[in-house]
């Protein structure tokens, strides 16, 4: 045991540098897999628990104000119910900042949907006009218990409590928010809300269609479900567990490539050193144990400081990163995770080291002689001249003779000998052909190289795509800068008069939104009306045309595929008693609702339905603008009868991804890092050999030096090319999935630009040359003695 760790010992003291880079690899890719599970845990977990504490409601349907909900609690399949509650919509103000809210008359605490506190205390009859106020709510609001909340028309509530809920979550411009009050605070309520605690389920589909059928399809208004607030709820974090989990295993499989290839590497290198030891004794079991527990060593300590990091270090991160360290620390779980995730990487490393030390373990005692092949031997007619008289033409007769291996290979031998006609440095012509002589040997060490650098092209694309959200936001879904939904009664001229008033205001788009039954009766849809003839709403279409002509519409992936329908074909809908029969002739890129959107004209809606008046309009700014100051300005001249808001990207929730594309990028090129030093460190064991010819025929060390950073440079421009093309494609369709997925849709997806991708490949190929300069030029000042024992 002592002679194997004095072993592994000395061989640690000359690879320092691969050692270091295989402990913060290993480091980072434990990171990143621990990371990416607590975002999974935290996208779901929080919620989960939420819903099973408030028992909630599988099932939410907001009717008229004059639908019998009572009879809802018969249906087959519904356990219990909460409600029916009346609710009224209406906007609460604080501090400057506005939002749309449902106010629902709640007279005590409900038993199923049961609101969870916080902050503060439930309703009381000692304040009547206290109100609840849902979580993200609150925090859009800044509010907090005994803050006071103006109403329209100068009445006041004063929040009372804070309370977190399983329903849908509040976005601005979006859903509203849900806030609880007692009945004499809903003065005139507009509606009504019940929900439905099912026995399974598994059964909503059927549940909301019963429902429906009970009540009749013209008394519902909107059918939301605990798939879709899960959904919302889990949001982006499951995104970037996603990312992180993908990254995380890619990495750790190039990372198991890496080390295969280096043990691979100094096995060829160490060959006598092993005969020795096995020669004075020991088995081969023994020696593959060098190996292995030499590289489980480095695995285990960078785990172990993954390990350590995350644990002390994760909550500390700014954003959505600390808050799922920190939440996943106290769900269920969290111990199993914390040991089996940074064990199974140890295990995958021993795995592979296993397999490539098993051929050391194989290596004879007694090395068969190697003797160097005819065609390396130096004529002494090529020798002498370059010796002793120095001419160019005898130069290129030894260059020549030693590319006489490749001579076999036909057209590459032609090239090499035109290249040395040609005053080709012979530098650069010997270390092309270092690098090509072993052909199935340099393949091997390209798609290693070009794992990593697949993976860091990927990534660059997750970030372009990113750029794309914020450089053109019309082209992924958001065309106008502004929403404004407006107070009823107020006259459609005067509004748009107002908007267009605005010198900063470029187009305005009347619209409107309903929520539409889909055929079978079991969910409801988003229907938007935008545009008109003579203005036409600008759709982002990703997949045949806008609409033209009447009936026509585009829809978003999640819709065309709830329905399973395409685009061409024909739906139909239901909104309040009213049909509506659409013809699909675009897919649009659509970021709300889970793509679950139907898209047409305002004079479509008005064709069916005369009553139609818009309800919001979207504004188009002109360059340079600043939405938040128009909102602004907007909001003060219209008196209080506009809440304006920025309309949401989708790539601001998606912002700490930039960071993670960061760290994945660094680990990876660590990872690189380790494979170039096994490319360099073999490509200068297997030029020992030709070292004598080298120095022979008159080459300098710094022309020595220069044919193994030619070969590095060489093996990792071919690693790179494989790279960008498959990677490019790669990442287009991962990201083009992952937006099908999400309901989307296809078409978000940007490759990275031309002079990132080259600024990349002359990284590579010049950061390779670099790293090779050091150990080449070491090896080519050795002594000549050192060089004949090395070939002996």
């Amino acid at each position: 045991m002592r002679a194997t760790l004095r072993w592994a010992h000395a061989d640690l003291r000359t690879h320092r540098g691969e050692a270091l880079f295989l402990v913060l690899a290993t480091a980072g890719i434990v990171v990143s897999l621990l990371l990416a599970t607590a975002l999974f845990g935290y996208a779901t977990n929080p919620w989960q628990r939420t819903f099973d504490q408030a028992r909630g409601a599988h099932v939410w349907l907001r009717t008229g104000s004059s639908a019998d909900l009572d009879k809802l609690a018969g249906v087959d399949g519904v356990e219990a119910v909460a409600g029916p509650y009346a609710t009224t919509a209406t906007t609460l103000a604080a501090r400057g900042t506005r939002a749309v809210v449902e106010l629902r008359a709640t007279p005590e605490l409900p038993r199923v949907g049961s609101p969870l506190l916080t902050a503060g205390h439930w309703l009381g009859s000692g304040t009547p006009r206290g109100v609840v106020l849902e979580s993200s709510l609150a925090r859009a609001l800044l509010a907090g218990p005994g803050d006071t909340l103006a109403l329209p028309g100068g009445g006041k509530v004063t929040v009372v409590g804070i309370a977190d809920s399983p329903e849908d979550r509040y976005r601005p411009g979006e859903q509203p928010g849900l806030v609880w009050a007692l009945p004499a605070a809903v003065a005139h309520p507009t509606g009504q809300v019940i929900g439905l605690r099912l026995t399974d389920p598994a059964d909503t589909d059927y549940a909301v269609q019963r429902a429906v059928t009970v009540l009749g399809a013209g008394a519902i208004g909107e059918v939301s479900t605990w798939q879709q607030a899960r959904a919302d709820a889990q949001g982006d974090n499951r995104l970037l567990g996603q990312v992180l989990g993908l990254f995380g295993l890619g990495a750790l499989i190039a990372a198991g490539f890496a080390v295969h290839g280096a043990i691979a590497t100094r096995i060829r290198g160490h060959l006598r050193d092993i005969s020795v030891l096995k020669a004075i004794g020991f088995t081969p079991g023994q020696v593959v144990r060098v190996f292995l527990v030499q590289h489980i060593a480095y695995a285990l300590l960078g785990a172990l400081a993954a390990s350590a990091v995350t644990e002390t270090l994760g909550g500390r991160v700014p954003g959505r990163l600390g808050d799922a360290a920190r939440m996943w620390r106290i769900l269920p779980g969290h111990a199993v995770a914390q040991f089996a995730i940074p064990a199974g990487a140890v295990l995958f490393i021993a795995a592979t080291t296993g397999l490539a030390a098993w051929r050391a373990g194989r290596v004879p005692p007694v090395p068969g002689t190697r003797p160097a092949p005819a065609a390396r031997s130096i004529p002494d007619q090529a020798a002498r001249p370059a010796a002793h008289h120095g001419t160019v033409a005898a130069a290129r007769r030894a260059v020549l003779s030693l590319l006489a291996p490749a001579r076999s290979r036909g057209a590459l031998s032609a090239v090499m000998r035109r290249a040395v006609d040609a005053g080709v440095p012979a530098g650069l012509v010997l270390g092309w052909h270092a690098a090509v002589a072993r052909p199935m040997r340099s393949l091997t060490t390209v798609a290693r190289l070009a794992l990593p650098l697949v993976l860091i092209v990927v990534a660059l694309s997750a970030w372009s795509t990113l750029d794309r959200f914020h450089r053109e936001p019309q082209k992924i879904g958001v065309p106008a800068a502004l929403t404004v939904h407006t107070r009823q009664g107020l006259d459609d001229a005067d509004v748009r008069g107002l908007l267009h008033r605005d010198p900063q205001v470029a187009a305005v788009y009347p619209g409107v939104e309903v929520a539409a039954l889909v055929p079978g009766q079991t969910a409801t849809i988003a229907l938007r009306g935008f545009g008109t003839a003579r203005s036409p709403y600008p759709f982002a279409v990703a997949e045949g045309r806008s609409p033209r002509a009447s009936d026509e519409a585009v829809a978003g992936q999640g819709l065309l595929d709830l329905l399973n329908v395409r685009v061409g074909d024909w739906v139909r809908m239901t909104v309040g008693d009213q049909p509506q029969i659409l013809h699909i002739v675009g897919r649009g890129i659509e970021p709300e609702n889970a793509g679950r959107v139907i898209s047409t004209s305002l004079d479509t809606l008005r064709e069916n339905d005369p009553r139609v008046a818009p309800a919001l309009y979207q504004l188009r700014l002109r360059p340079g603008a600043d939405p938040h100051t128009v909102a602004a300005r907007l909001t003060a001249a219209g008196h209080d009868q506009l809440d304006v808001h920025a309309a949401a990207n989708p790539a601001d929730a998606l912002a700490p991804l930039r960071g993670v594309v960061v760290g994945l990028v660094l680990v990876l090129a660590l990872i690189g890092l380790v494979e170039l030093l096994t490319a360099i460190g073999g490509t200068i064991r297997e030029s020992e050999r030709d070292l004598l010819a080298l120095k022979a025929i008159g080459l300098s060390p710094r022309q020595i030096t220069a044919i193994t950073m030619t070969a590095t440079g060489c093996t990792a421009l071919a690693a790179f090319l494989a790279a960008a093309g498959a990677g490019v494609p790669l990442a287009l369709w991962l990201i083009d999935r992952q937006g099908v997925s999400s309901g989307i849709g296809a078409g978000i997806a940007q490759s990275p630009p031309l002079a990132l991708l080259v600024l990349l490949g002359a990284a590579t190929v010049l950061g390779a040359a670099a790293l090779a300069a050091l150990p080449a030029a070491r090896a080519a000042r050795r002594r000549l003695a050192d060089t004949l024992a090395a070939v002996a």
